[in-house]
């Protein structure tokens, strides 16, 4: 992927813990390297296929100084959420804040503070049996896509199946969501569990009936075993009512444990039945 790279830029502005960082304001400078394919514009010559990046100073700049933050931390993380939902050419991003003059009260060259964020595909799946599960399924669709760390990409329609296990319950209203998010794995998850629990969701019973359930199935090509995460999720490849709705909007969507890509897992699991 290409870069560009907008190298210090100096902005007065007023962050800090401190009153006085908040009332008399200081020097700050942001590196801002930019991850895009800058082919299309290199062969058109079309500034609209890349990025302004004298705007994108002005922008940074604005931005720095119309908004007010105890820490570099949360300066960088909005800051990069501004630039990333503003510029949709920009992949990925570095971003550094420097504070040379903090208020150390001892010798120092500089504080600085580097983040990276980049936006990566994922699938969600979806599940509802208890209630209206068409409307609480197209709730928690909105509520994904209005998160301005996720974009949604396509929305499967939705298939009713048996229940997944041996507990006795009502059939399973199930879709699924390609989404891009800048989201880590862990993050994602728990905004989703999030929307879950605004749902009404319990988890009183392994593989019972649940008012919302929410998934991570893929996770760009990301292999995670955690103690609370699993990507890909370790059981897709036994749920058609994952594979279905997944096919229909991604046929191709590769779960790189199983080296096999949704289609092929498909084609396997309706052999077995």
């Amino acid at each position: 992927m290409d870069k560009i790279t907008i190298d210090k830029l100096k902005v007065f502005c007023n962050h800090g813990v401190y009153e006085e960082e908040k009332s008399v304001g200081q020097n700050f400078y942001v590196t801002a390297e930019l991850y895009l394919d800058t082919y299309p514009a290199g062969i058109s010559d079309d500034l609209s296929k890349s990025v302004n990046y004298a705007g994108l100073c002005h922008d940074i700049t604005r931005f720095m100084q119309e908004n007010c933050y105890n820490l570099i931390e949360a300066a960088a993380e909005n800051l990069s959420a501004h630039i990333l939902a503003e510029n949709t050419a920009v992949r990925a991003l570095d971003l550094t804040v420097y504070k040379p003059e903090a208020p150390i009260g001892l010798p120092f060259k500089n504080v600085s503070l580097t983040i990276h964020r980049e936006w990566q595909k994922a699938y969600i799946a979806l599940g509802s049996n208890i209630g209206d599960s068409r409307l609480i399924l197209d709730n928690a669709s909105e509520k994904i896509s209005a998160a301005p760390e996720i974009r949604l990409l396509k929305k499967s329609s939705y298939i009713l199946t048996k229940p997944y296990g041996e507990v006795e319950q009502e059939d399973f209203l199930n879709g699924c969501l390609e989404i891009e998010t800048y989201f880590s794995p862990q993050h994602l998850l728990e905004f989703l569990h999030k929307i879950e629990n605004e749902a009404g969701r319990t988890r009183e019973i392994h593989w019972g009936p649940r008012t919302l359930d929410l998934d991570i199935i893929l996770y760009g090509d990301k292999i995670i075993n955690g103690e609370f995460i699993t990507v890909p999720h370790q059981d897709m490849h036994n749920r058609m009512f994952v594979l279905e709705p997944l096919c229909e909007i991604a046929p191709y969507a590769y779960n790189p444990v199983l080296a096999k890509n949704a289609l092929t897992l498909k084609n396997e699991l309706l052999q077995k039945v």
